[in-house]
């Protein structure tokens, strides 16, 4: 009778011990399953080269027409920030200009009727936008866009 008192009372506690161990196995598991960042904002980055002696022309319209159109979407909640950044070329295919448009998340960017709705509202008509980009191709040219998201580390 003892024995089997003494069996029990052992396989009890390796049970036990072995629920601990598988609990603490899960929690491990878990911990290496979460990510050590969180994804936050998506930045559109257009990389620019604005042609030597429309520089200042380009600032121009930057703080007249694309700022304004900035501020306006950013009121609409459409974007969260915005920004102009210059840049020394490397050589003629580098960018001079590089401008940033920030938003929420990458849902955000299927706002583009609504965004578009913003810029008409500013700027005016599609055609009048069109008009005015072909004007500022003749002096500056995108070099390349990209999104890239921001990662808030834990």
């Amino acid at each position: 009778m003892k024995i089997t008192a003494i069996l029990i009372a052992v396989g009890a506690l390796v049970s036990r011990a072995n629920a601990s161990d598988n609990a603490n196995k899960s929690t491990a598991a878990t911990m290496e399953d979460e990510r050590a960042y969180t994804e936050g904002p998506v930045t559109l980055v257009t990389y620019l080269a604005v042609e030597y002696g429309h520089f200042e022309e380009y600032i121009d319209w930057l703080n007249s027409t694309w700022k304004p159109t900035m501020e306006a979407t950013k009121k609409a909640g459409i974007i969260i920030d915005y920004k102009v950044f210059s840049a020394t070329p490397q050589s003629p295919d580098h960018p001079n200009i590089a401008l940033w448009i920030t938003y929420k998340n990458m849902a955000a960017l299927d706002r583009g009727i609504e965004e578009e709705a913003v810029a008409k509202k500013v700027i005016g008509s599609t055609e009048v936008q069109n008009k005015a980009r072909v004007g500022r191709n003749e002096y500056r040219k995108v070099l390349r866009r990209e999104y890239v998201r921001e990662l808030i580390l834990k």
